[in-house]
């Protein structure tokens, strides 16, 4: 009779991966494993669940009915493993270790130079640095793939530790030679007649843009779809249009007086940036003192980041 008790760790690890990814070949370059050995392995876990856990339909691979119930539980097997990793080695009393920090894509101006401080006084820790949208990095935290995220603002839907560290400033941009770019003071309802570059649905920014504008019941609207700042700042030095940015993320384009800070009513929003993690989980030695460093340190150190 086929079970589950013989089921091995690497079996769930290798499942999880090609769940994630839908690709047995994606799976073994991500483990450093052949794709035959990913394939033996998912062929006897099946045999243990006594089900198919994939489908392959036309040129692409599925999850069956029994595959997406095996995941839920795969990956809280795997979490309860890393935290009580995570457990023994505070009990260890490590300093080491890995630390995974997840930053989202607006914050990876300023995440590097806190990095390298940390670093600098920490040489024991590994750090492994992922830069996503808000959106990925929330689903990083819920699955337990990083320790810490560094965010604007915290996901409402999970249980979550999040303590502000620094202040966090949005305005809006614009090409130096904008007819707007003079003027002194700008009512808000101007800009319903300009045309907004903005970040893709999942990003921070994003966000935080419409729901601004929202509650100060100004319409805005929307010309293109970017998915990264960079691409937005060079389409607004372009002359493509105006975005509402992190003031973070173009000290040095308004510096070298490739763009423009309008003098907009009521702006800079000022939001603030966390330091973000799951409340159930027990940080190690090396994220508490990542944790303490930002607390500590990270507002000062952001401060002096260059901004307009």
């Amino acid at each position: 009779m086929p079970g589950m008790r013989n089921v091995t760790l690497r079996q769930l690890q290798i499942f999880v991966a090609a769940a994630d990814s839908l690709s047995f070949s994606r799976a073994s370059t991500q483990l450093h494993l052949t794709q035959p050995a990913i394939s033996m392995q998912i062929r006897q876990l099946e045999h243990s669940a006594g089900l198919p856990l994939f489908e392959r339909l036309g040129k692409r691979l599925h999850l069956t009915q029994a595959g997406e119930e095996l995941l839920g539980y795969a990956r809280q097997a795997l979490r309860a493993l890393k935290e009580a990793d995570d457990a023994f080695a505070a009990l260890r009393g490590l300093r080491g270790g890995l630390l995974r920090i997840g930053v989202v894509s607006t914050a990876k101006y300023f995440a590097p130079k806190l990095l390298a401080q940390f670093a600098r006084s920490h040489p024991e820790v590994e750090l492994k640095l992922a830069v996503n949208n808000r959106e990925a990095v929330v689903r990083q935290l819920d699955l337990n793939e990083i320790d810490i995220a560094v965010m604007g603002q915290p996901p409402r839907h999970l249980d979550t530790v999040a303590v502000a560290f620094a202040r966090h400033p949005l305005s809006i941009i614009a090409a130096p030679d904008h007819p707007l770019s003079p003027r002194k003071r700008i009512a808000l309802r101007l800009l319903e007649s300009e045309t907004f570059l903005v970040r893709e649905p999942g990003s921070g920014t994003r966000s935080a843009m419409e729901h601004y504008f929202q509650d100060q019941g100004v319409r805005v609207r929307v010309g293109m779809e970017m998915s990264s700042n960079e691409t937005i700042k060079q389409a607004v030095m372009a002359g493509m249009g105006v975005a509402f940015i992190s003031e973070h993320t173009i000290g040095l384009e308004l510096a070298a007086g490739q763009l423009c800070l309008l003098k907009v009513e009521g702006l800079p929003v000022l939001r603030r940036w966390y330091v973000v993690h799951l409340e159930a989980k027990r940080l190690s030695p090396a994220a508490a003192a990542f944790k303490k460093f930002m607390l500590d340190e990270g507002s000062a150190l952001l401060k002096q980041w260059p901004q307009g």
